[in-house]
């Protein structure tokens, strides 16, 4: 007598599916098998489990994936959203398979060992690890999932994913992290002379306005507001401009004012014209018209014109380049930029409306007076050279 045969398997490019209604509830996954037997096995298991849920309550084991891939759906919206899903990406060989109990600092051991060792290149060149603070964004990303399956998702019954959410160790960032490098003039001068022109124009214009780096290479001139009062203009950032990423917003959620001293009011005067759209464009326009704003100013020409300035800084005050000069960030500008408006006195709550930083006391709707007060608060340090204010003698004289 034949055996019979179990239905609601169908194969597909020589693996067994599953497609079946069990108590109301479709099934609809792969077994993962090419042999008809052990896909068989694996659905009456997969039944049994779900017949012990319906009859006796037994809760579900949710595996990691089904947690991460629920993060991904619902919050789909979110500006950070499409990194989250490459730190997500980057786990899931780790603890993908893994059920949500055990997900904890020793199944994370693996992920952190290897994004933290140094690999070869093809070339034969070593890429370093990555910093101990991308692998605590990872983390935290962990952590905030694993929240939600205690404190928000629930299963049929009510119950939430997760009883108790393990305490997770995240690595210790004071001694990995790469500190801000404000840059005196003299450094200025020579990186500035290393860098192309479309990125030096950029970085002058950021070093004296405190932009963060997508303000700059994504500056519309619909974002520009007169002030005749004052014989100026100052550039008015909407709240939910993209950055880089389509909804990424402005960092703090406000919009952003940007004051212009005389210095970065002169690199704008010098793009009018260039573009009806992007403030700084970049090559030729297209048959329509148009151009293309640039990415990011930490390319490759950024990386290395550093390196040049390195080498002409030895060659000129005859000694090694500091290390944060020698690895100078595009973000270094707008510290560059705070750090020069404090050793020229600007009070705190000037220092944070032209940096746009949060500041509770302080709106975007200035009057007159306010904006005439924050563009000469902004032209105490609108030199080109030495002559502006000393910020880097304690910090050298320290190290």
């Amino acid at each position: 007598m034949a055996r019979k045969t179990i239905s609601g398997l169908y194969q597909r490019n020589g693996t067994w599916h599953i497609d079946k209604v069990f108590r109301g509830q479709r099934i609809q996954e792969s077994t993962g098998s090419s042999d008809r037997k052990e896909a068989e096995q694996y659905l009456i298991h997969k039944l049994e489990k779900l017949r012990e849920q319906k009859i006796y309550g037994v809760r579900t084991i949710r595996t990691w994936r089904e947690a991460a891939t629920r993060y991904l759906t619902e919050y789909r919206d979110q500006p950070s959203i499409g990194l989250t899903a490459i730190y997500l990406e980057q786990l899931d060989p780790y603890i993908g398979d893994q059920p949500l109990t055990h997900v904890d600092d020793e199944t994370l051991a693996p992920y952190i060992r290897d994004r933290l060792k140094s690999t070869r290149t093809r070339d034969g060149k070593l890429k370093p690890g990555v910093s101990h603070r991308t692998v605590n964004i990872a983390l935290e990303r962990v952590i905030r999932i694993l929240n939600l399956c205690a404190r928000k998702w629930r299963d049929e019954q009510k119950r939430p994913w997760l009883d108790v959410v393990p305490m997770i160790t995240k690595l210790e960032e004071k001694k990995t992290r790469r500190l801000p490098y404000p840059m005196s003039w003299e450094e200025q001068s020579i990186l500035f002379a290393e860098l192309p022109d479309h990125l030096r124009r950029m970085a002058l214009y950021k070093v004296n306005s405190g932009s963060r780096e997508q303000e700059v290479v994504k500056l519309r001139w619909d974002w520009e507001i007169p002030i005749p009062e004052l014989n100026t203009s100052v550039f008015l950032i909407p709240a939910d401009f993209g950055g880089r990423h389509e909804s990424s917003g402005v960092k703090n959620g406000d919009e952003r004012l940007v004051v212009l001293n005389s210095v970065a009011k002169s690199v704008i005067e010098g793009q009018r014209g260039l573009d009806p759209v992007w403030v700084f464009p970049y090559g030729q326009p297209d048959r329509n018209g148009k151009a293309t704003p640039v990415h990011r100013m930490n390319d490759s020409a950024w990386k290395k014109a550093r390196v040049r300035a390195a080498k002409k800084f030895q060659e000129r005050f005859m000694r090694p380049a500091p290390p944060g000069f020698a690895s100078i960030r595009v973000h270094d500008l707008k510290h560059t930029f705070g750090r020069r408006l404090r050793a020229a006195g600007v009070t705190e709550e000037d220092r944070k409306a032209l940096l746009g930083h949060k500041n509770g006391s302080i709106t975007s709707h200035y009057s007159a007076a306010e904006l005439d007060k924050l563009i000469d608060e902004a032209n105490r340090i609108s030199a080109t050279d030495s002559r502006g204010p000393a910020l880097t003698i304690l910090r050298r004289m320290a190290g």
